[in-house]
C-alpha cells in the first residue's frame, strides 16, 4: 500500500494486518491489490512477481498510478513469511506445494488461490493436474475456503486456506442447498459453465488473442477440466456420498464473469411426489437467506454476469421444469472477485476475526 496509508496507521496507532501477495502481477493478484488497497485494516508490504522484479507496480498496471508506489519484489515466500501476517499466493499450480514448510506456517497464515490444497486426495490431484504433489502433509489441515459453507472452520487458529476456484465456487454454491437437502439426484447433475477470458490468466497464449476470442465461443476441457474433481468432492461432502457429474466449461468473448447453468432430475419423496417450487425455494432460503454475498433472485429472474461484475456477490436462481421432472439452476459471479481475490479477502477477514464483508462492499459495476 502507498506511504499515505502506512503513515495513517502509524498516526492512529491502529493495528494493521501486514499482507504480502505472491503473483501480484497476474489478474487475480492485481484484483487483490485493488481490493486490499481499500481495506481499512490491511497494509500491503510485498508485491511479489516473477517477471517484473524491481519495476514499479504502477508501470505494470497503470490503473494503479499514484495509488500504489511500491516496486515489485521476488516471489520469495521464505523471506516474506517473517515480515507479514498473511501471504496470498496467486500462483500457478505446484508453486506453493513445492516450497511450503512448517517453518513458513509457523510464522504466517497463507491463503492460496491455486488448487494445490483444495483436493484432499493426492492421487486425484496428481491425476487431474498432471504434477506430483510435493507437500501432501499439509492437505489435512488446509481448510477449503468457501466461506458460506465452511465458515466455522476458518478461524484465527487456521494457518492454511485453500481458496476455491471460480468455476467451482459458482457451481458448488448454485447446487449446494439442493444436494444438502436431498432434493435432486446428484448423479444426473450436468453443469454447463461459461467464463470470460480473464479466467485464463494474463500470460500470452495464442488461444486468447483478440482475433481468436472475439466473435467466438468454444467449449474446452470437455470431460477433462481439472475443476471437475473439486466440484465433485465438495458436493460429495454435502450429500454425504461420492459424486460423479458432467462439467463442461466454455470461453466467451468478455473480460469477466462466470455463468453456470445446471440441470438435474428431482428426487421423489416418500409419497412419490416431486418437490415443488416452494420447497426448492425454501431450501435455498434455509442456507442463503442471511448470506451477505449470495443474492437469491426473484422468481423468473435469471442471473446475468453484468449484474455481479466487479463485486463479491453471487446471484442464484432456478426454474422448475415440471414437464421433464428436472430443475434448472443458474448462478453468476465475477471470476476475479468472488471467484478469486474477493473470496480470498473474505477468508482473510475470518482468519483475523474481522467483519466478513470488510473491504468487499463495493457494488457491482454497470454497464
Amino acid at each position: 500500500m502507498d506511504s499515505r496509508a502506512a503513515s495513517e496507521a502509524e498516526r492512529t496507532g491502529k493495528f494493521m494486518i501486514k499482507a504480502g501477495i505472491i503473483g501480484a502481477t497476474g489478474y487475480a493478484g492485481n484484483e487483490l491489490v485493488r481490493i486490499l488497497s481499500c481495506h481499512k485494516d490491511v497494509e500491503i508490504v510485498w508485491l511479489g512477481s516473477k517477471s517484473y522484479i524491481d519495476q514499479k507496480y504502477s508501470k505494470v498496471y497503470q490503473n494503479m498510478f499514484r495509488l500504489v508506489d511500491d516496486v515489485c519484489k521476488a516471489d520469495d515466500v521464505n523471506e516474506l513469511a517473517g515480515q507479514v501476517d498473511v501471504i496470498f499466493t496467486a500462483t500457478p499450480q505446484g508453486f506453493l506445494a513445492g516450497l511450503l514448510t512448517e517453518e513458513i506456517l509457523s510464522k504466517t497464515k497463507v491463503v492460496d488461490l491455486s488448487a494445490d490444497f483444495r483436493i484432499k486426495d493426492v492421487a486425484v490431484y496428481e491425476k487431474w493436474y498432471g504434477i506430483r504433489h510435493q507437500s501432501p502433509q499439509f492437505l489435512g489441515e488446509a481448510v477449503y475456503g468457501l466461506c458460506e459453507i465452511n465458515r466455522a472452520l476458518i478461524t484465527p487458529d487456521t494457518r492454511l486456506v485453500a481458496n476455491p476456484g471460480c468455476y467451482t465456487t459458482c457451481s458448488i454454491l448454485t447446487a449446494y442447498p439442493l444436494v444438502k437437502e436431498g432434493l435432486i439426484d446428484v448423479d444426473t447433475l450436468i453443469i454447463d459453465a461459461k467464463s470470460g477470458t480473464s479466467g485464463a490468466g494474463r500470460g500470452a497464449k495464442v488461444a486468447n488473442l483478440f482475433c481468436e476470442v472475439n466473435e467466438n465461443m468454444k467449449a474446452y476441457g470437455v470431460a477433462s477440466h481439472r475443476h471437475t474433481p473439486e466440484i465433485e468432492e465438495q458436493l460429495g461432502y454435502a450429500g454425504n456420498r461420492p459424486v460423479t457429474l458432467s462439467f463442461t466449461p466454455h470461453l466467451v468473448p468478455m473480460n469477466r464473469g462466470i455463468l453456470v447453468t445446471e440441470y438435474a432430475s428431482l428426487k421423489r419423496g416418500p409419497d412419490g411426489s416431486l418437490p415443488d417450487y416452494a420447497r426448492i425455494r425454501a431450501a435455498y432460503e434455509k442456507y442463503y437467506a442471511k448470506e451477505r454475498f449470495i443474492r437469491l433472485l426473484d422468481a423468473g429472474v435469471c442471473p446475468e454476469t453484468k449484474w455481479v461484475e466487479g463485486s463479491n456477490y453471487v446471484d442464484i436462481n432456478f426454474v422448475l421444469d415440471e414437464r421433464t421432472g428436472r430443475v434448472i439452476l443458474m448462478g453468476a459471479l465475477d471470476n476475479l472477485v468472488k471467484g478469486a481475490a474477493g473470496q480470498a479477502v473474505q477468508n482473510m477477514n475470518l482468519l483475523f476475526s474481522l467483519p466478513e464483508d470488510e473491504g468487499l462492499l463495493m457494488p457491482p459495476m454497470f454497464p
